[in-house]
């Protein structure tokens, strides 16, 4: 891919961060973040995600790298979260390969929850500061008019087009979720079998082109 469709911040942002500008484009995705795998000067391929910085990404990026330190299998950051403008980026290894496990069978559900029980285990002694406020789809805690948080691009679509179920449900989730006593805990909010990849009966790590790992601070 042509570098044309790049960000006129990112050759130089690459050069500061990681001592080589880009030569090459592997991948672009644009949806909560940019995402752009890079080949650089230098031969490695790396990783790019940049985002709407709302005092998330430090601690994020932080729980992320103490995750991989670890061995846990998401992708290692090779710099930590820093502000340019109004966004937030960070550079993160390039984990390609692997396959998305698809369907909804009791092994594929065995599986995935087993992932994500291994999380859990060890987000308890990853030590940061509070990632708040939480993703805007699951910030059950926001003090916004109504029962959604607003989010601009959801905010002007046709909101009769939410079954009434979906509205019942999340009111009474969020109703007790708010009512809860339990301490705030490190989760993650976005753990979807799409952005998971396997090999086989191991998984390999979280896609890249997905949303970046985040610790969210969170009652459960």
């Amino acid at each position: 891919m042509s570098l044309d469709g790049l960000p006129e911040w990112l050759p130089a942002w690459c050069l500061d961060q990681l001592g080589a500008e880009p030569v090459g484009v592997l991948f672009q995705v644009q949806q909560v973040s940019m995402v752009f795998g890079l080949r650089l000067a230098d031969g490695r391929d790396v990783v790019v995600k940049a985002r709407a910085d709302d005092g998330r990404a430090v601690s994020c990026v932080e729980a992320q790298a103490r995750l991989a330190e670890r061995g846990f299998p998401c992708a290692r950051p090779l710099t930590p979260a820093a502000t340019a403008g109004s966004l937030a980026i960070h550079a993160e290894e390039f984990r390609p390969g692997g396959e998305a496990l698809h369907g909804d069978s009791p092994d594929v559900a065995e599986r995935c929850a087993q992932v994500f029980a291994r999380l859990m285990a060890e987000l308890p002694s990853v030590t940061v500061a509070p990632p708040l406020p939480n993703p805007p789809w699951v910030r059950w805690d926001h003090t916004d008019a109504g029962l959604w948080p607003a989010m601009d691009f959801l905010d002007n679509r046709d909101q009769s087009a939410v079954p009434g179920h979906v509205v019942d449900a999340a009111e009474r989730a969020r109703k007790r979720l708010l009512a809860a006593t339990l301490p705030c805990v490190l989760g993650h909010a976005d753990f979807e079998a799409q952005n998971l990849r396997w090999h086989g009966q191991e998984v390999c790590g979280r896609y890249t082109t997905g949303t970046a790992w985040r610790g969210n601070r969170r009652r459960r």
